[in-house]
């Protein structure tokens, strides 16, 4: 099914195929606690960015394997380039537009524990 989304302004839109069960991951490392962030995980080539780039804000910390990525406008992360899977992107389950239809299931990521955690996901 195709699903839209993007940040609190607008000025970042996209849209992007997925299956209508999908898998969130809840991440509980520095970033992904803070911001209450929840991790649909869709590969490059079913992602579309709608919006002009030049909205986007790069930040990096860490390792500086992810790029997260923030509306110059209103500073929500809507997608970013995570770390765990280079690719994909992925996209906040909180900015997508109402009614989206998805029934999602979280599972928890030990994002603390960066390095066991990802090989978990590898199993």
């Amino acid at each position: 099914m195709k699903v839209s989304g993007g940040c609190h302004c607008g000025a970042v839109r996209f849209s992007f195929e997925v299956q209508e069960q999908p898998i969130i991951l809840d991440c509980n490392c520095s970033i992904c606690s803070a911001t209450g962030f929840l991790h649909l995980i869709v590969p490059h080539d079913r992602f579309e960015l709608e919006a002009d780039t030049e909205m986007l804000q790069s930040y990096r910390f860490g390792t500086g394997a992810a790029n997260h990525l923030f509306c110059k406008n209103c500073g929500i992360k809507s997608f970013y380039q995570p770390r765990s899977h280079p690719e994909a992107w992925s996209v906040n389950l909180r900015c997508l537009d109402p009614g989206h239809g998805l029934e999602a299931r979280i599972e928890t990521f030990d994002g603390r524990n960066w390095e066991a955690a990802k090989a978990g996901l590898s199993e």
